[in-house]
């Protein structure tokens, strides 16, 4: 695979994340889960979301979304982590 010299904001591969998680299927959410979250990771967001939302008292409509975002959440970062150049490892130049 071969890497461009494009570089792209966080919002820029948040957006596109969003889009091309919108467009999959319920089957293809859960492949992409198991590749990149471990289980335990998404029992414990289940978890805290529900016991957030009992805490916080979020209704009903909210309460069932939470654990969804907070799983986007951290797909977002696992994505960031692997596509973004980090900063602490850029060579400075002038």
């Amino acid at each position: 695979m071969e890497h461009s010299n494009i570089e792209l904001s966080f919002d820029e591969v948040a957006w596109d994340f969003v889009e091309i998680f919108n467009g999959l299927g319920v089957g293809q959410i859960n492949e992409m889960l198991i590749k990149n979250i471990p289980l335990e990771q998404i029992q414990f967001f289940n978890q805290y979301a529900n016991q957030f939302a009992e805490e916080a008292d979020i209704g009903d409509p909210a309460r069932l979304s939470l654990p969804n975002l907070m799983l986007i959440g951290y797909l977002l970062r696992v994505l960031e982590e692997r596509l973004l150049p980090d900063p602490d490892n850029q060579e400075i130049t002038s």
